[in-house]
């Protein structure tokens, strides 16, 4: 099988698992949303670097990390165990559908990381294997809601960089297809933090 079959194989699945989400309330999810913002920020923008915006995030990718949190197999963090231990699958549906429609407030990317993040992000690493996030991510780090890919712009860098090095060391498996572990293992320390820096400055 060629890899634009994987690559469609994976899609189709990671399509699938989204659609069978419930659907989540906005209003709903507001009001659940008040034990979210100690980390996250009342407006899903967080102050800490460490945790990650999910302003603007796109809402089933929201819900699967929640449920893979709560399932505490391919994703684990201890904090996150305990916040998503009582909530259901439609708690998790209608918080992620209310920061989706919440503004990501942009970021500025580090001058001096700039320029090699941009080349990794754009082109990747045609030496080494590494895939061009654009091609999943989109070249304004919107992502692709209907593959449940992220948006990436405007994240914390140093939230990025953590999660790299997670896919990267395999602490961090619930990418469909493994294609996160698969990209991320082949990139170095120094790719991964200018990648990071990047997309922090995308928009």
């Amino acid at each position: 099988m060629n890899k634009w079959l994987v690559l469609a194989a994976t899609l189709s699945l990671a399509t699938g698992a989204a659609s069978t989400m419930a659907a989540g309330d906005a209003a709903a999810g507001k009001a659940k949303s008040a034990a979210c913002a100690g980390c996250h920020g009342m407006d899903g923008n967080s102050v800490n670097p460490e945790w990650p915006n999910l302003a603007g995030q796109h809402a089933k990718y929201i819900s699967k990390q929640l449920a893979d949190f709560k399932a505490g197999t391919a994703r684990k963090n201890a904090t996150m165990s305990g916040m998503v231990a009582p909530l259901s699958e439609q708690d998790m549906a209608d918080l992620g559908a209310y920061f989706s429609t919440l503004p990501r407030k942009q970021g500025a990317a580090d001058k001096a990381l700039v320029e090699a993040g941009q080349k990794l992000y754009r082109g990747g690493n045609p030496a080494t294997g590494v895939a061009a996030c654009i091609g999943c991510h989109g070249p304004a780090g919107a992502g692709n809601p209907a593959a449940n890919f992220p948006a990436l712009s405007g994240q914390h860098a140093k939230y990025v960089e953590n999660q790299l090095k997670a896919f990267k060391s395999g602490e961090r498996k619930n990418d469909a297809g493994q294609m996160m572990r698969n990209i991320a293992g082949k990139m170095s320390d120094k790719e991964i933090k200018a990648v990071a820096a990047y997309v922090q400055g995308l928009h």
